[in-house]
Order: structure tokens, then sequence, then C-alpha cells
């Protein structure tokens, strides 16, 4: 476990050293997201990270932040999610103090001018049309928002037009100030940084004054009724149709994560998995078929996500739920499960290559858990996974009768869709 450096404001800091590369990355992570505002401001966070990038008092504009980083060819952006906000430069290292000096400047000293903040609510609103528009990514959403319904989990991280006009400019400050504070926030550098890179961030992010936070969000209860109550229908003239199967999973921390992980490679995860074998490779059924499973704190969304031919929407289904019982009864090979760990392994070290990857991967896990375990101790919980953890973690999650569906696609309404998708019931 790779304990964080804690700043005297408490602020925790990551530094990652990591020879054979000339880049660095300076990732700051805040613990806030969608599921922590209220109704009248739902898309506050997103709208708070667009608005970072609009001009400070030393960098006046968007063109003076862009301008600085562009000069020196680096990667920047920024991503809001449920539960935190990501700022991000990847750089040349030796550039890597124009790094840390424009994310302190564009997270403590953003201007929020009203009419910038006016402009860029209509490029919001064209962001959410956006997502809207596109099945693919849109479907996910409709998903979530049935298996969270009541919850602030189920709402769109972004909002709606209606209040991304209707919000105002103290509302939006008075949100940033409860949440972007020293002990919610984490930072981790990575790539080819050394100790004057902690000097750096001590000069800039461990100035910010530090007070005590008392942020909390609505725990889920969990999403009652029949299934017909639980399926979210985007009525859309297609030829393929949209998607997507929701099973409640386990919270960030459960210590089952591991079987999980490993039963949505087995499961969808892979070209060599069951789902695509058995529904495009063999049947011909789809084009992409994938499972997925992510966590939040207190709960988990296990999804299962296709496209479809909808002439043959009713066989396609059909065989997506017989692998889900095949594996609940049967479980899983040796060889499935061996296979499944090397994939993580493989795909794991590949990816922390990257020195985004390798701040992405400590900053996240200090930032949920307040612990951050290096990959060979997550490979080592993995390698521990026993066949009958997999098939348990399947038969505990893989529940039809609370299973949520969303799809996307020429149906008036939940029951149609059910009926031609042959889950309804008689």
């Amino acid at each position: 476990m790779k304990k964080p450096l804690v700043l005297h404001n408490g602020m925790r800091v990551h530094l990652l050293p990591s020879s054979g590369t000339q880049a660095a990355t300076v990732l700051v992570l805040v613990k806030v997201g969608s599921r922590y505002e209220h109704p009248q401001i739902n898309g506050a966070s997103h709208f708070i990270e667009h608005l970072m990038f609009k001009g400070t008092k030393r960098r006046p504009t968007t063109l003076h932040i862009s301008r600085d980083l562009d000069a020196v060819g680096a990667e920047y952006n920024a991503f809001t999610g449920k539960e935190y906000t990501g700022y991000y430069v990847t750089i040349e290292a030796s550039q890597l103090p124009l790094a840390v000096d424009l994310l302190h400047d564009m997270m403590f000293h953003s201007k929020y001018e009203p009419r910038e903040m006016n402009r860029e609510r209509r490029v919001i609103i064209e962001e959410i049309k956006m997502y809207n528009e596109n099945p693919v990514m849109h479907v996910e959403e409709l998903l979530e928002q049935t298996m969270f319904d009541g919850s602030p989990l189920g709402w769109d991280i972004a909002g709606d037009a209606k209040r991304m006009l209707s919000m105002t400019r103290r509302d939006v400050i008075r949100y940033r100030d409860q949440h972007y504070l020293p002990s919610r926030i984490v930072i981790a550098l990575a790539g080819r940084v050394d100790h004057k890179a902690l000097a750096l961030v001590k000069k800039t992010f461990g100035r910010v004054s530090g007070r005590q936070a008392h942020s909390a969000f609505q725990t889920f209860e969990g999403t009652q009724g029949t299934l017909a109550s639980r399926c979210r229908i985007q009525n859309k003239k297609l030829e393929q149709i949209q998607l997507a199967l929701g099973f409640p999973s386990y919270g960030t921390a459960d210590k089952r994560n591991a079987a999980v992980s490993l039963l949505a490679t087995i499961l969808g995860g892979t070209m060599s998995s069951r789902l695509f074998i058995s529904v495009r490779e063999r049947k011909g059924l789809c084009y992409h078929v994938r499972t997925e499973n992510g966590t939040y704190d207190d709960t988990g969304a296990f999804l299962i996500r296709s496209g479809l031919d909808q002439a043959r929407l009713k066989d396609a289904v059909k065989t997506i739920l017989a692998e889900v019982e095949k594996i609940k009864k049967a479980g899983i090979t040796a060889r499935e499960l061996r296979e499944a760990k090397e994939h993580y392994r493989g795909r794991t070290l590949l990816k922390l290559e990257e020195s985004s990857a390798r701040a992405d991967w400590y900053a996240r896990q200090e930032l949920l858990l307040d612990r951050a375990l290096t990959p060979e101790e997550r490979m080592h919980e993995m390698d521990a996974v026993t066949r009958s953890e997999v098939q348990k973690a399947a038969q505990d999650i893989l529940d039809l009768r609370k299973m949520s569906v969303a799809a996307i696609g020429p149906f008036k309404d939940a029951q149609a869709f059910l009926q031609v998708a042959g889950l309804s019931r008689p």
C-alpha cells in the first residue's frame, strides 16, 4: 500500500516517479460530483469543471490558458463523474512547473465572469443534446436513471437545459466553496518527476486555506417495483436497437469486487468472452456486446450492453439471458479463471506504462477509498479469487428479479419494448 504525503492543509499528494519517459502528468481529483447536488443545481459539478477553463486573474481568458499549454504540446482536459471531478495536464517533464501552476491557478483563481458563464451554459446545453442524440452513449444514462430512480445517482451528470439556464452564479460559487477544499482533494504527479515536484505543489496547492468539510450525499436505498417500472425507453427510429441490462452490484470498497471484475471479463469483457462468442460469433445477432461493472460508494451497476438487430431482438435477449443463467448455475472453468486473471494483469501493466494512467490509479483509490494499493497488491487480490467466489458473485448480482432495462429504438413505451424483447410477463 502506498501512503500519500499530506500537506499542512490536509491535501494528499502521491509522487510517482518512473524512468524511461520524458512525460509527466499532474492529476487533481476533487471529491465532488453530481450525486452531491440538489435538484435546483443538478449539473453544477460539470458546470464548474467547464468554468475552470474560462479565465483567471493572471490568465484572463480561455485563450490565455490554452495557449500556455498548446505552446509546449501538452495534453490537458477535465472530467466530471457522479462522485468526483478531475483535472489533468500531461506535459514534457521540463515544463512541469507550468502544469502545476496553471492547474492551481484555474482551480482556485478562476473568475466566473457572468458573461462567460452565460456563454458556457449554451455550450453545455449543446453537449447535453449531443449525448442524448447518440444512442450508444445515451442508453447507459437511461439505464442508470431507472436503476437509481429517486436518487441523485440517477440524475444526468450534466443536468438539463432548464437547470443550466436557471442556475445562478451565487449558487455555483456556493456549491464550489462547499466542496473544493484541501481535505477533499488528491493530487498525483507521475512520470519523470522528482523531489522538486513536491516543492512545486507545496508552493501552490499547499497554500490553499484548509477548513473542515461537511459534505455528504443521499445514500441509495434501492429500487423496487416490476420490470416494467424498471424499464426506460427512448423512442427513436433506428435500424440497430441499443440495449442495456443492469443489475445492482457492490460498493467501491467491497472486497467482492475482485470476483465481480473477473466475472465481467469472462461473461462479456473480451472478444473471447461467453457473450461475444454466443451472441455475435455463433448467431450473428449483434455487432457488439459487452459487460462492465461500475461502482459507487454505496452501490454498483453491473451492465450488459449491446447493439442488436430489431428483427431478431427476442432471440438476442434470450441468448444473453441464457448465458447469464448458465454462469450462475454451472459457474466457470479453471481455464476461464486463469485467462481472466492474466487478462487483468496484462491490461493493467500495459496501461500503467503511461504516466496519466499511473496518476489515475493512485489518485482515484486515495480519493474514494482513503488508501491506495499498488498494482502488485491489486493483482495479488485478483490471484486469490476462486471459481466458487466468481460463481457466488454471479448468483448474487445477476438476479433477474432485480434487473433494470433501457433501450433506444422505435418503441412507443416500455411495455411495447418488453413484449417485442420477450421480457413481458403473461
